[in-house]
């Protein structure tokens, strides 16, 4: 899954109308090194843990390793950002009138239902 997320929560972490993210499963992914954490709460009211690179300060993914059962990666994070190719967008209920929503992605005023 790849897309935009409109959240007040992303727009904040990200300081702009939203936020490109990536979502994987937990087993397809292996993290190398240490990453600095900040937790806020979610939209589901639970706490969401947005993991920082300890050097530069840059966002690089959302979950916990050993905990979490799937994971956000932050596009912006990206070695090659041509990999990114968003198919969604997610929270436009919150979008602000300035951030632009592409026309070809598909839009959630939530979460996507399962």
């Amino acid at each position: 899954m790849a897309g935009h997320c409109y959240c007040a929560d992303c727009r904040k972490a990200s300081g702009s109308g939203f936020i490109p993210f990536l979502g994987f499963p937990s087993s397809a992914l292996r993290f190398l090194g240490q990453a600095r954490q900040y937790a806020c709460k979610s939209a589901r009211g639970v706490d969401a843990i947005r993991n920082f690179c300890p050097t530069c300060g840059g966002l690089v993914f959302g979950g916990v390793i050993g905990e979490s059962s799937a994971f956000t990666i932050y596009a912006g994070s990206l070695d090659d950002p041509s990999l990114f190719k968003p198919q969604i967008a997610i929270f436009t209920r919150g979008r602000p009138p300035w951030a632009m929503l592409p026309p070809e992605l598909t839009a959630f005023e939530g979460l996507p239902l399962k």
